[in-house]
């Protein structure tokens, strides 16, 4: 392609010339060029001012949508690149908004890969924006230069991206021109995306039909070449096509003209980069083909979920979200491609015996546990508002099934099985990612008073059908079919059941059916991730109550959301006392709730810090129910505080196997392995806990702590630098301790100023301040937390022993005196560890 007025060769892919401002095309075409097109780009001399505050350096580089200069800011005393719309642009107002909804699009957004935006101006009539200035090169200039990048750089840099443009999508903002030439690498390797020229906004004034086909054709999708309506699944196809141009070194869609690019866009499939480039890593195929599935329906629904899949090719594992044919309740369908299992190394099988022969006072050990997974059920009714019945009840049944662990069975937690509520995951990689011989699958139907409820029990290793029954029943017998499922499924697994187990099975109760449907509503929006739901779903569990006082399941309900309330902090100071409350008053109404039982040991553990009473009912709570996960999490939080840290692995551990696709349960046995002295075993789990969730913020501090431990302070602050990114105040605690470590004094006494008065990352602040010699203003934060009564201040006897830098102060008199108010003696003198802060 030539520009049709002064024919340069197109260097960037750019719609219009750099140099005249006209556009680029086959040399054939009938272009009607205006004067004003024809009209040359001033150039700012050096030294220009411009609007009063920068002064030109010079020229970068020119663009259809700008020219850009790079500038000192003679205020900040920084520089800057100053982008200026041509003048043959400014006269147009449609065009002159586009290059204005670029800035605002762009201001809007604060994120470490997306340039920053830190003026929208205007000198002599024409407008310009100050942007962050990037030392580096384009990605395009990159690859021209190169040929190809290495796999590992290009899934950094394609990750990196996606990172970015995720947080452009949550805030409603599409790029619309995603490409390798909008894309800077700077030379510490960090990659952030440029122009946000052809963004728009969700919501904002709609451009007209033609002009939505704006952008680079080769980076199109199928959806903006046709001029259709667009979302953030475009920027994704796009992705796929700077993915695969950095790996075989060009786009997958080429040709002489638009036209013929287009139409190979439309109705063409790109080739597999493996078949263009040798020796890519499994699973870099799967990643850049369902990014240019042309269905966007068929493609990466977010960029969360393309940069997971990035993530994990690179960490040299195959994708976690190949897309098989979905699986129709009963009739599994043949399934495309190879999706690989990838936490399988870290898996393994369940063996809780000894455990719980230990709990339940018996000297025989039993067989090893059988495990089972129950399935999200599915929601067979096609309408989203009963995704509450279908979630509620796969929960129940977890529950009814968890309490068969005296028996001989393992019921894998919810937070594990209900990533595969999609129900596109095949049997067999379901069996090795949980570690499970068996599945229970489920379908609903609510419809008028009645309940469709199909169960069916399948065998992993060969996939066959062990027993499937369909219930039709009114709500108020739902707890019948619970019991009925539980029965059966114990018979086709030949468990020999207790007596007791018997009984409680053949002894279910009818419920209210109002009171059941609000307590499955209510607690399916307090599992949501947002405060909005999380209201909801409090407000209809007090509806519940009101409606029908005698519903034990209601106020378990309300234990468990006020539970969740009282470790958020200030944002309701007697949260622990009405969890309390509605606790006693379901076990009043059921004294054999599990789960009840566990919200009072959690209240006893966290917020009455009465040691005694909290193993007592974290006791009682593993014997009516052994499989709950958190139980045995939070009793594995409880034992260090009583010298019983090898008991507290060992349920830690426990609690992994349950539910091994939660990283809590990884990370933080790495947690407990630093307390332990056992750093590298630490630093092992919370890597593990990285692979399952690379955001997950407890990783990092874990690995802190390793590092520091083992006199590491490059890693550490490595390590810090990442956590700051997700928790900035923990992250820069842990900076603070590593700069310390490192002999950088002045730079960890400069992050100590930014430390918040009164902040629920109390530990790691006041571990800092020791790191620094300040044992007052140490003391400060913990006398300030113990006002506040911060759930998690007993620990600090742990960090002592973890060489968490409460050394300086173990003979304080004020340290003492602290650990009495909370009913905890003084830990026994150790000898100081190699590396302790």
């Amino acid at each position: 392609m030539k520009c049709l007025k002064c024919h340069v060769e197109n260097p960037d892919d750019s719609r219009f010339c750099g140099r005249c401002g006209a556009p680029f095309g086959p040399e054939d075409a009938a272009f009607s060029l205006t004067k004003t097109i024809a009209t040359p780009i001033p150039v700012p001399a050096r030294d220009a001012l411009i609007a009063g505050k920068y002064k030109i350096v010079e020229e970068l580089g020119r663009g259809g949508m700008g020219v850009v200069f790079k500038a000192e800011d003679l205020k900040l005393n920084r520089c800057v690149a100053l982008k200026f719309l041509p003048p043959h642009l400014s006269e147009s107002a449609e065009l002159k908004e586009r290059f204005l909804i670029e800035a605002r699009a762009a201001a809007a957004l604060s994120h470490p890969n997306i340039c920053v935006i830190h003026e929208v101006g205007e000198d002599v009539g024409r407008p310009f924006i100050a942007m962050e200035y990037v030392e580096g090169e384009t990605l395009r200039d990159r690859i021209k230069r190169d040929g190809v990048l290495p796999a590992g750089d290009a899934l950094a840099f394609a990750g990196q991206v996606a990172a970015g443009l995720g947080e452009a999508h949550a805030k409603g903002i599409i790029h619309r021109d995603i490409k390798s030439a909008n894309i800077m690498v700077t030379e510490k390797g960090r990659a952030k995306v440029m122009d946000f020229g052809l963004a728009k906004l969700r919501g904002g004034s709609s451009l007209t039909r033609t002009q939505t086909t704006l952008g680079t054709v080769a980076y199109m999708s199928p959806e903006q070449a046709r001029g259709d309506e667009l979302d953030p699944r475009t920027d994704i196809w796009s992705l796929g096509i700077v993915l695969c141009e950095m790996l075989t070194g060009e786009p997958p869609f080429k040709g002489d003209h638009d036209q013929t690019v287009i139409h190979a866009i439309l109705h063409k499939e790109p080739k597999p980069p493996s078949q263009i480039k040798d020796g890519l890593p499994v699973g870099m195929d799967g990643i850049v083909l369902r990014a240019l599935a042309k269905r966007t329906g068929d493609r990466y629904q977010t960029m969360e979920e393309f940069q997971g899949d990035v993530e994990a090719v690179a960490e040299g594992l195959k994708p976690l979200r190949a897309r098989p044919v979905r699986r129709i309740f009963g009739i599994r369908a043949a399934h495309v491609g190879s999706a690989a299992a990838a936490v399988l190394a870290i898996l393994i099988g369940v063996n809780v015996g000894g455990v719980r022969d230990r709990i339940l006072g018996r000297t025989a050990p039993l067989a090893p546990a059988l495990r089972l997974a129950v399935l999200p059920f599915v929601n067979i009714a096609g309408d989203a508002e009963q995704d509450y019945l279908s979630d509620g009840l796969t929960q129940e049944m977890i529950s009814q099934l968890g309490r068969l662990n005296p028996s001989g069975l393992n019921v894998i937690a919810r937070s594990s099985v209900m990533r595969y509520k999609k129900g596109d995951t095949p049997i067999d990689q379901v069996g090795r990612e949980l570690g499970v011989e068996y599945v229970l699958e489920g379908s609903t139907r609510h419809e008028g008073g009645q309940v469709r409820i199909t169960a069916e029990l399948i065998k992993v290793e060969d996939q066959t059908q062990l027993w499937t029954k369909t219930y039709e029943r009114e709500v108020s017998g739902l707890l019948t079919v619970q019991s009925e499922v539980a029965q059966n499924v114990a018979d086709a697994l030949a468990l020999k059941l207790l007596p007791e187990e018997k009984t409680r099975l053949t002894s279910a109760r009818t419920v209210n059916p109002e009171v059941y449907d609000a307590y499955l509503k209510g607690m399916f929006y307090v599992s949501q991730n947002t405060q909005e739901s999380f209201d909801k779903g409090m407000k209809i569990l007090h509806q519940a109550v009101e409606i029908d006082p005698a519903e034990p399941l209601a106020y378990l309900g309300l234990a468990e959301g006020y539970i969740t309330l009282g470790h958020g902090g200030a944002e309701l100071h007697d949260a622990f006392k009405r969890a309390r409350a509605a606790a006693e008053q379901a076990l009043k109404l059921d004294q054999n709730m599990a789960e009840a039982v566990g919200a009072l040991a959690h209240v006893a553990l966290y917020y009455e810090w009465d040691w005694e009473k909290a193993e007592r009912l974290f006791k009682q709570a593993l014997e009516l129910n052994p499989s709950v996960a958190m139980t045995h999490y939070h009793y594995a939080w409880y034992l260090p505080l009583v010298d019983r840290l090898d008991e507290a692995i060992e349920h830690h551990k426990i609690a992994r196997d349950l539910d091994p696709l939660r990283p809590l349960h990884t990370a933080w046995l790495g947690g407990l392995y630093n307390y332990a002295g056992r750093f590298d075993e630490a630093i092992v789990e919370a890597n593990k806990a990285l692979e399952l969730n690379p955001k997950f913020g407890p990783s990092f501090n874990v690995l802190c702590a390793a590092y520091l431990c083992k006199n590491m302070p490059d890693e550490a602050i490595a390590a810090a630098l990442r956590l700051k990114e997700l928790l900035p105040e923990e992250g820069n605690a842990f900076l603070c301790m590593a700069y310390v470590s490192a002999g950088r004094r002045e730079e960890a006494l400069e992050i100590s100023s930014m430390f918040e008065k009164d902040t629920l990352r109390f530990l790691t602040v006041s571990q800092a301040y020791l790191a620094l010699g300040d044992k007052d203003e140490a003391f400060r934060v913990l006398e300030s937390a113990y006002e506040a009564h911060r759930a998690t201040l007993p620990w600090i006897r742990v960090h002592w022993k973890a060489g968490g830098g409460f050394e300086a102060v173990y003979d304080d008199p004020r340290f003492q005196d602290l650990l009495r108010r909370m009913n905890l003696s003084r830990p026994s003198r150790s000898v100081p560890r190699k590396g302790t802060i």
